[in-house]
């Protein structure tokens, strides 16, 4: 890797869900072994449908996964910033990629090739630990979204989903300041499967009543706890 890696960018790697529990020394020579890649806006890490050679940590940016579905709309899946861990089960699997990668901000990842990978893995176990439980937790998260579609209503799907999200979120500073995604309605009607005037309207509601903060392509959490009970309560008066 011809980067070098800030203290923070280097901890923010070791916390990402494929690093994570390794000693130092362990890391640094996994963070060694990775390519260096910068990416500018409106360029793709990889498309659907070709060969899975590459997955990625993003050490900053963001970057949007999609899919075309065989009637031509696009559903999309995942946004990843910075830490997280981007198509390491379809490369570990030798797959070919489902969904394409599509860089929304100027990012800078890391990658490792799948040869790469699986000699690191035989090196260092607990990566191949980390590689596993990706699988297992990314397999449960599908699970949940397919039960999701079929039995819930749009308003606890997007409540659900808007928790997922911040989840993965740290604060903007040390005081605790309020999670917020920089996503449109557009883009969390078409993860949720539900149309732009039913996100507008059920955010516009959930804006009156302090749960929520919108604006141009991002939204805050204010209420986790009230956003929470539309997510386990169902409450909802829009059709799915």
């Amino acid at each position: 890797m011809n980067h070098s890696l800030t203290a923070k960018e280097f901890e923010l790697l070791g916390a990402s869900a494929i690093l994570k529990n390794l000693d130092r020394p362990a890391l640094a020579a996994i963070v060694e072994a990775a390519a260096f890649y910068k990416m500018q806006r409106g360029e793709f890490f990889f498309h659907q449908g070709e060969p899975a050679a590459v997955f990625y940590v993003l050490v900053e940016g963001r970057t949007r996964l999609s899919q075309i579905a065989d009637d031509g709309r696009q559903v999309i899946f995942h946004y990843f910033g910075p830490g997280d861990a981007m198509a390491v089960i379809a490369v570990l699997a030798n797959a070919i990629f489902p969904v394409s990668a599509e860089v929304l901000v100027d990012t800078v990842a890391l990658g490792w090739d799948r040869e790469t990978a699986v000699g690191l893995m035989e090196q260092y176990p607990q990566l191949a630990i980390n590689g596993m439980e990706m699988v297992a937790g990314r397999f449960w998260e599908l699970q949940d979204r397919h039960r999701e579609l079929a039995t819930e209503r749009v308003e606890q799907r997007l409540a659900r989903t808007i928790l997922r999200l911040t989840a993965r979120r740290k604060p903007q500073n040390d005081f605790g300041a309020a999670p917020t995604l920089k996503l449109s309605r557009q883009e969390l009607a078409e993860m949720i499967g539900t149309t732009l005037y039913s996100v507008s309207r059920i955010c516009s509601d959930w804006e009156q009543r302090g749960i929520l903060a919108t604006g141009r392509e991002q939204i805050t959490l204010l209420d986790k706890a009230g956003l929470e009970t539309i997510a386990d309560a169902g409450l909802s008066s829009e059709s799915p």
